[in-house]
């Protein structure tokens, strides 16, 4: 039997809605309800193309030059942006993980990343997805399995599907940030701006045109519920919601524009992430865990219209 670049498929089912998880990665490759795509995904005889559904840790987006201090100990994890000079998108992306529960609704996959140069910390990291009439639930639990602290971040990297036919320069946008990350050519931040006054305040919804968005937003406004959303709605009325709870505290927007034709600006990445940017080297918003001790965060998807 052939292996799938991505390993084992699991398909989670409810209410007429269907959601498939990878083995490589631990990451989502589709989701359709309403017999539309939710997400702008992968085929199962490809590999995840630019990030699609990865579960980003031990810190999401990038690190420069792979280097940061902990502890007073200096670490260099290896570049895997070469273009950039960054490591990017953590240490999981491309490795196994286990499933340690299944059902029709509900997957729950596991990987102990072992210490390696650069990392040199043991790590258990669990994501559990949660499918049913309300959308699907993604919670990612990482607990630290070694003798001494280490340093965390996590995110993951869903596309929105624009809807068949769309890109997202046809769609609305709605997301909650009230500022934004600027960056350098090497797409690390250098500084930070309020995002009131330019096309970039999109927390009231706005046509996305042509705006091209790669960049990290925080000061995210919640609901009631301490939630942010984003909405990312079709001329039709129908479209796709991702929310996040209080543990991701900043979220990066991508329009795909350097994503290759044909698929180029067909979703809009949507990254919860509990941490900004080349954390672990500036050390904003990075977690430490102690021997023991654990975290979790939780995000999902939900239809519109």
């Amino acid at each position: 039997m052939t292996v799938l670049p991505t390993g084992e498929q699991y398909t989670l089912r409810s209410a007429g809605a269907e959601a498939v998880v990878t083995e490589v990665g631990g990451g989502l490759r589709s989701y359709r309800a309403g017999g539309r795509d939710l997400v702008d995904g992968f085929g199962e005889q490809d590999m995840a193309p630019n990030a699609r559904g990865h579960v980003l840790a031990p810190w999401p987006n990038r690190l420069r030059d792979g280097r940061f201090t902990w502890d007073g100990e200096e670490h260099e994890t290896p570049v895997s942006e070469h273009e950039t000079g960054n490591a990017i998108h953590g240490l999981v992306r491309f490795v196994a993980w286990q499933v340690v529960e299944r059902s029709s609704e509900r997957v729950v996959l596991e990987h102990l990343l072992h210490p390696q140069p650069g990392y040199p910390w043991t790590l258990r990291l669990r994501v559990a997805y949660e499918l049913s009439a309300a959308g699907l639930r993604v919670e990612t639990t990482a607990t630290n399995e070694g003798d001494r602290a280490l340093p965390y971040g996590e995110g993951h990297h869903p596309y929105l599907a624009a809807g068949a036919g769309l890109h997202v320069d046809d769609c609305t946008l709605v997301a909650p940030g009230r500022t934004r990350l600027e960056t350098d050519e090497r797409a690390i931040p250098t500084g930070a701006v309020d995002v009131v006054g330019t096309r970039y305040d999109l927390r009231s919804g706005a046509e996305v045109g042509d705006l091209l968005i790669d960049h990290a937003f925080t000061d995210l406004e919640r609901d009631g519920d301490g939630l942010a959303w984003v909405r990312l709605t079709a001329p039709d009325g129908r479209g796709v919601a991702v929310w996040m709870d209080e543990a991701y505290g900043y979220l990066q927007l991508f329009t795909g524009d350097v994503v290759p034709e044909p698929r180029r600006r067909e979703g809009l990445a949507v990254e919860p992430m509990t941490c900004p940017p080349n954390a672990l080297a500036t050390g904003e918003a990075v977690l430490r865990l102690e021997p023991g001790e654990s975290t979790t965060a939780a995000w999902g998807i939900a239809p519109l219209g």
